[in-house]
């Protein structure tokens, strides 16, 4: 799932995509590209902040939010249906009109 993508479904929480010094761009983390991570895996990354004034509950609904929109962001996507399906779609050719 894209992390821009999944931003715009959980707009009710504090989390952004990339690093902190990135965050008006849409490039990956250098970190997690500087620790081996492919340019697609680390567009799918997202940040999140905590601090010690935040609660079970608020941390218990942000896993249930993000469970409830990965799982329809993948409902969507032919893709995540062929990576189920065992299909290694980073060596896939594709073709443009």
């Amino acid at each position: 799932v894209e992390g821009e993508s999944l931003l715009m479904g959980i707009n009710d929480i504090a989390v952004s995509s990339g690093s902190a010094c990135t965050s008006a761009t849409l490039e990956p983390s250098y970190v997690l590209k500087a620790l081996g991570v492919g340019e697609d895996l680390a567009h799918t990354s997202i940040r999140f902040g905590l601090g010690r004034f935040n609660t079970q509950e608020e941390v218990d609904y942000v896993i249930d939010k993000m469970v409830q929109v990965v799982t329809k962001l993948r409902e969507l996507s032919p893709l995540y249906e062929m990576a189920k399906e065992g299909i290694d779609i980073s060596k896939m050719k594709w073709q443009t009109a």
